[in-house]
């Protein structure tokens, strides 16, 4: 018996749209991530982009536990002298819901060509409409 290894030509793809308001960033950047890689099929093959497209909507209503509000920082940096720029997670989920959310699934994805292409497969929108309608995303829950 052979092993079963996916090819990049036969992946059927499938569209998922998940609800993130009230639920923990973590758990849906957990359950979006392993969509995204392909884990919930039986014909996951790791070097092989066998994911789906996964939809997050109402980005900016979900939920962060204890302290993380003030304590959560993310940082970026221009390349320049002083050109580090701090936010608290408070002023991400005001400001830039979508690129908190991309910045939590991103982080579980695979660091290199690979998991930059399944990153691709992700779209993420502040509330609940997006503009995937014509795809017939089917709705996945988070527990």
């Amino acid at each position: 018996m052979s092993t079963f290894l996916q090819k990049k030509e036969n992946v059927e793809r499938k569209w998922y749209v998940i609800d993130a308001s009230g639920i923990s960033l973590g758990r849906v950047a957990s359950k979006a991530a392993t969509v995204l890689r392909g884990k919930h099929k039986p014909t996951y093959t790791p070097s092989v982009d066998c994911g789906d497209y996964v939809i997050i909507i109402n980005a900016d209503k979900v939920k962060l536990t204890g302290n993380k509000l003030e304590d959560k920082m993310y940082y970026n940096h221009s390349g320049y002298p002083g050109g580090l720029r701090e936010r608290n997670a408070k002023e991400m989920i005001q400001n830039y819901p979508e690129e908190m959310m991309e910045r939590a699934v991103k982080g579980m994805l695979p660091h290199g060509r690979l998991g930059r292409a399944m990153g691709k497969k992700l779209f993420v929108y502040r509330g609940a409409d997006h503009k995937h309608q014509a795809q017939k995303p089917e709705v996945l829950k988070v527990d």
